[in-house]
């Protein structure tokens, strides 16, 4: 397996303070585990070879001895791995000693870094001590170790054949106004480690955890931190082990605290991913070259680190890429995107002057949530739902179920309700075209969604009003929609919300507006009805209703019957947009992230159907309407994805087919 992936641990080795002989042999066991479980790289706390608190026991010959025998062995150790190693240590550099993070890789030492940043303030006393790495990491490129000469100072860690490039801070370089990590990040490493020894006090952790995933995400870095534990001396404060692996601004895995023994955390680092991510955003070159300083860093190179590997592959993927997996996270984000759509057709109506919004209403799931959008929207500006055209237009494939929904909907929230069935208009076009209406195929249906469509154009004509289109970001990205048909609208307002995302929203209207703590009694006029109907409207299967009922008057045209499970093609599109993560590693992800639910095979074969929708589709979304960008993946031909309407996909599908064979 080789996608890019890299897999990085923090360990928290149970010290001794001021025994290097037993801490090493922790710290072989940390390594002899992480081996085990296909660890590129390994990073240790900061001092973790004596312990971060020995106080003047630094001043003792005798510790700094024992503590180069100590690493002497860990060195020895780490011969036939090819895991790059980060250990704590210090060390005496002329009339100086200097907190460094010592660079271990198969039996060698191939680097030392110096701590920049030498605390001062409250319970640190480390100056008393140490001197700070600015005094001598640029003055200094090489070092004698262990009767070796090493590299010394500013560094980068570089595997040229897997392109991968780590850099190295020591726990207050990241706390200080301009980080270490930012500048090793604008210099090219793409994984920043931090060995640490950071106290714990009443709230730090989250503090901590927040610094850490902020300086990954400005960064698009990974950030592999590695804090001291329980076995420092607790005279006066007390060190929690708290470690966190993080990348791009997500958290990867967090240590538990407060443990009393050794402990690992281990997350597959996705490498392509960052240099995907720093290649389509230009600003991150643009602040190298402003405030970056290529020049003052040397690179070592690495033997070739190892791969992350398909049976230790620990990393969690989410089945909802769009929606926080955190419940409350997830209803504030749900929050955010609701918000955004009715101020975005708020402003809208109100630069257009519209004096109506116009919308078709059938019953489903999107024009339901643009449906509660609007009537946001007219709230927001004070204006009166009665001003909301709500209209229903039963045709071939309408079910009492949906028909009954759509009008409990526009009647319990005050639109005026119109209902214009559209079968006799379309059996004319039907005449008129030649088509025989037993044929049930493209024109069949197709013809039905450009009768609403040219109904509810005409009606905001009459009115002085925008008709407000329902389609979601899932039916873009697959082409589900008929050209100039449902496709278009006056504005867009769920663009960028796909199926998976738009019934999560759903129902926190249902949780938060119609009922519980912060309801709005005057949502609508009944919302406990309202709440219930659009359970009903969830529970329904998705359809766009163009094909007759079945013989017991139910839905016969199932959309994920033709096209797939939305829930699949919505991961797809997020990481095919987001992350240009291949067809290889893409089937790979959602494998993962799928066990359990699809077989490898099934996802193999939406999968293709996917990439030929996708590219095949794309002249709908080269002429696709205004509408809010709600989330990081737009497919708007303005603002969010640009490629011709006529580029070749087949290459995606040949390379799943590659793979199957």
């Amino acid at each position: 397996m080789d996608f890019g992936f890299l897999k990085a641990a923090a360990a928290t080795p149970l010290v001794k303070t001021a025994n290097p002989e037993l801490n090493a042999a922790e710290i072989i066991k940390c390594m002899e585990e992480a081996d085990k479980e296909g660890a590129g790289l390994l990073v240790f706390p900061e001092l973790c070879l004596t312990g971060y608190t020995c106080g003047d026991l630094f001043f003792q010959p005798f510790l700094y001895e024992k503590q180069m025998e100590a690493l002497k062995r860990i060195v020895k150790a780490s011969k036939k791995n090819r895991m790059l190693i980060a250990v704590g240590c210090y060390l005496r550099i002329e009339n100086r000693m200097y907190n460094c993070a010592v660079m271990v890789q198969d039996g060698a030492i191939v680097g030392a870094v110096p701590k920049l940043f030498i605390p001062a303030d409250g319970e640190h006393e480390e100056e008393r001590w140490f001197a700070p790495g600015t005094e001598i990491a640029g003055a200094r490129t090489e070092i004698r170790l262990l009767d070796e000469t090493v590299p010394f100072g500013f560094l980068l860690f570089r595997d040229e054949e897997r392109n991968i490039c780590i850099g190295t801070e020591v726990c207050r370089d990241l706390w200080v106004p301009v980080n270490q990590g930012a500048q090793l990040s604008m210099a090219g490493a793409h994984i920043v480690c931090n060995l640490s020894a950071n106290l714990e006090i009443a709230g730090k952790a989250a503090v901590r955890r927040d610094l850490i995933k902020q300086a990954s995400a400005s960064s698009l870095c990974a950030y592999v931190y590695a804090n001291a534990g329980v076995g420092e001396s607790t005279a006066d404060v007390v060190f929690s082990g708290h470690s966190v692996i993080a990348e791009s601004g997500a958290v990867l895995k967090e240590s538990p605290r407060f443990l009393r023994s050794s402990n690992l955390i281990y997350a597959d680092i996705d490498v392509e991913a960052l240099r995907n991510r720093r290649a389509v955003t230009a600003d991150f070159d643009h602040c190298a070259n402003y405030y970056g300083d290529k020049d003052l860093y040397r690179e070592v190179s690495l033997k070739k680190l190892p791969r992350a590997e398909e049976k230790n592959f620990t990393r969690h993927y989410s089945k909802l890429p769009f929606l926080p997996e955190n419940p409350e996270e997830r209803a504030e984000a749900c929050r955010d995107v609701f918000s955004i759509q009715t101020a975005a057709l708020a402003g809208r109506l109100e630069r257009a002057h519209a004096k109506k919004a116009v919308i078709g209403i059938s019953g489903g799931l999107d024009s339901t949530l643009a449906l509660l959008v609007t009537a946001g929207a007219f709230r927001l500006m004070g204006r009166k739902t009665e001003d909301i055209v709500a209209l229903t237009m039963p045709g071939f494939g309408t079910t009492d179920q949906t028909y009954n929904n759509a009008l409990t909907i526009m009647r319990l929230l005050g639109t005026e309700v119109r209902e214009i069935p559209i079968g006799e208009a379309v059996l004319q076009h039907f005449k008129d075209i030649g088509h025989d209406p037993e044929v049930k195929d493209a024109a069949y249906e197709n013809a039905q969604a450009r009768e609403r469509t040219q109904i509810l154009m005409d009606i905001a004509n009459k009115e002085g009003g925008i008709v407000v289109g329902t389609g979601d970001l899932s039916e873009e990205a697959l082409g589900w929609c008929t050209y100039n048909g449902d496709h278009m609208s006056m504005y867009a307002v769920n663009a960028d919300v796909p199926k998976t995302q738009l019934q999560y929203i759903i129902r926190w209207v249902m949780a938060h507006r119609l009922s519980g703590e912060e309801a709005d009694e005057k949502f609508s006029s009944d919302n406990a009805l309202l709440k219930k109907t659009l359970q009903d409207i969830l529970d329904t299967p998705i359809s766009p209703e163009l094909l007759p009922p079945d013989k017991d008057g139910k839905i016969a045209q199932k959309t994920e019957n033709a096209v797939g499970p939305y829930i699949l093609h919505d991961f797809f599109l997020f990481h095919t947009v987001r992350h240009q993560v291949g067809p290889g590693k893409l089937l790979f992800l959602a494998s993962q992230a799928f066990a359990g639910d699809y077989e490898e095979e099934e996802i193999r074969k939406w999968l293709r159907l996917f990439y030929r929708r996708f590219f095949t589709q794309q002249f709908k979304r080269s002429c696709s309407p205004d509408g809010p960008k709600v989330n990081a993946v737009d497919l708007s031909p303005r603002g969010g994805w640009h490629v011709p309407s006529d580029a070749d996909g087949s290459l995606w599908i040949s390379d799943l087919d590659r793979d199957e064979n």
